[in-house]
């Protein structure tokens, strides 16, 4: 049977190929001989209890001059492809939840969507971690500004991030002594309109960085991706000037995985990035987790294809 499979994401013509986990999947889902369809946001729309895409057919190509051409455009109810990957990168916002509205209409009338719409409401990639308090170092979660002074006194030196941020964006390290503490504070919750994340700085990820672990239906990838920060920085994000090291998982990683893997399964969520930094939960990404080809290349691994061979038990 020949699978058809839609992809919301970015413009195609804007990612970067050598790093871009989106058409990696792409590529496999070519090999294995599916038809591709190609959409952006704007292109999805409900009438009358079906949603729809704007579609158009797609072929693409392992290559950083010519990698991706789009052919026929149709509109096609959106239940009718057998799966669809939702790879649209965050702001998480009413957008993205009304896209994750119209997908699940189409999931009810029989499409697999990876990853499943409403785990992509519930499940805030910040949030979440405080499902599993075993995992993680000491966090708070608040938008009061006095509890969050006399949090950062307490813990000495803190990371404090807004909910719905990506890429090390608007992420601040601040401790008790710090003078811009106050202001930071002030600026990050909005003078204290809006929830922010605080955990106490973990200092491994100076020198062992930030892992990226991917999981796939509840189970590991077996190595990670290491993002390390550049000299004078604190975050390791690779959009922050982090640079990548793979690392095999250790112990405590695959404990981790182990303590999500059941919920993440239950949740449809077949698709998902933790961020582990030291012994360290700190982020549960289902959005659009990247690293794929890094690792990839790392370890000549092809990661897409054990995605597709979960989406493939699923399908059938």
């Amino acid at each position: 049977m020949r699978y058809r499979l839609g992809v919301i994401m970015d413009p195609i013509a804007t990612i970067t190929t050598n790093k871009d986990s989106t058409l990696a999947m792409l590529l496999e889902a070519q090999a294995r001989g599916y038809a591709l369809y190609y959409m952006e946001q704007d292109d999805i729309s409900m009438r009358d209890g079906i949603s729809y895409g704007a579609c158009r057919t797609l072929t693409v190509a392992d290559n950083k001059q010519d990698w991706f051409q789009l052919g026929a455009a149709s509109t096609l109810p959106l239940h009718e492809l057998d799966v669809i990957l939702m790879r649209k990168d965050p702001p998480f916002d009413m957008e993205y939840i009304y896209t994750t509205y119209a997908l699940e209409l189409a999931e009810q009338k029989g499409c697999l969507i990876v990853n499943k719409p409403q785990s992509l409401r519930d499940v805030n990639e910040k949030l979440f971690i405080s499902w599993f308090p075993q995992c993680c170092a000491t966090t708070l979660i608040c938008r009061n500004r006095q509890q969050l002074r006399d949090f950062i006194d307490e813990q000495g030196s803190v990371v404090i991030k807004p909910l719905d941020g990506m890429g090390g964006e608007s992420v601040f390290r601040t401790a008790t002594d710090d003078p811009n503490k106050t202001v930071i504070i002030d600026t990050i919750t909005r003078n204290g309109r809006r929830h922010v994340m605080v955990q106490r700085f973990i200092p491994d990820i100076t020198e062992h960085g930030d892992k990226r672990i991917l999981m796939i239906d509840g189970e590991p990838i077996p190595y990670a991706l290491a993002r390390i920060p550049a000299k004078g920085e604190s975050r390791g994000n690779l959009a922050a000037g982090g640079s990548g090291k793979g690392v095999a998982l250790s112990d405590r990683d695959r404990w981790i995985c182990q303590q999500l893997g059941p919920e993440l399964r239950q949740r449809g969520l077949i698709f998902v990035g933790l961020d582990v930094i030291g012994d360290y939960l700190t982020e549960v990404n289902v959005t659009s987790p990247t690293c794929v080809r890094q690792l990839d290349q790392i370890y000549k691994l092809n990661i897409s294809a054990t995605l597709f061979d979960a989406i493939e038990r699923k399908l059938a």
